[in-house]
């Protein structure tokens, strides 16, 4: 058999939506062997993602548009003494 044609596309699918999303390789072999009872080993599920590298390259060098920007918003707790002891959130953009 041709690399991976054993492999059913739905499976496929699933691992690399899980992988997109931060899931780890071990974690998505365990998840599918739990949920289909089919046996994938981390290294299977790291050669099955690969499939996303163009994509992820593609978007990477997509051309923006000039109307972008970006705000980037964080914040920090301090501890604040007012009526009662209480930390407050101060935002920083």
């Amino acid at each position: 058999l041709p690399d991976y044609k054993r492999h059913s596309d739905i499976l496929e699918s699933m691992i690399i939506k899980l992988y997109s999303k931060g899931v780890t390789t071990r974690e998505i072999a365990d998840l599918i062997e739990k949920m289909y009872g089919s046996h994938y080993s981390p290294a299977q599920v790291s050669n099955i993602s690969k499939q996303m590298i163009p994509k992820v390259e593609a978007y990477h060098q997509r051309k923006l548009s000039d109307k972008f920007f970006c705000v980037y918003l964080d914040a920090t707790y301090i501890p604040l003494r007012r009526i009662t002891f209480d930390r407050e959130a101060v935002y920083i953009a």
